[in-house]
């Protein structure tokens, strides 16, 4: 469903430490001025998440998200313009110039 990288796997598992059952949400939400956008939390599974564990750290996706998230790659990186989680979406038809929100190829 998602790829996720190494660099991804090694912020998370900074962040969690041994909370085995917290890991990283990834969702999608109405917002952002391309129309949807990336939302990101650490938290645990929720019921209907597909769960993905990677390296013994955890990744829930919502059941909506999924669709809109699939064949996704998550990474995480460090520069000098900002740190942080990103999402390349290959479902997207074009993102904001932050990249933390998209509009959709096909309509929901």
């Amino acid at each position: 469903m998602i790829e996720i990288t190494e660099s991804a796997v090694r912020q998370l598992r900074t962040l969690v430490g041994a909370a085995a059952e917290k890991g990283l949400r990834i969702g999608i939400a109405k917002g952002g001025c391309s129309g949807l956008q990336y939302e990101m939390t650490l938290g645990a599974a929720r019921p209907g998440d597909a769960v993905i564990e990677r390296d013994g750290v955890k990744f829930f996706v919502d059941e909506e998200s999924a669709q809109l998230l699939r064949g996704s790659t998550l990474d995480y990186r460090d520069a000098l313009t900002g740190a942080g989680f990103q999402i390349v979406n290959p479902n997207a038809a074009r993102t904001c110039g932050c990249g933390s929100s998209f509009e959709p190829a096909r309509p929901l």
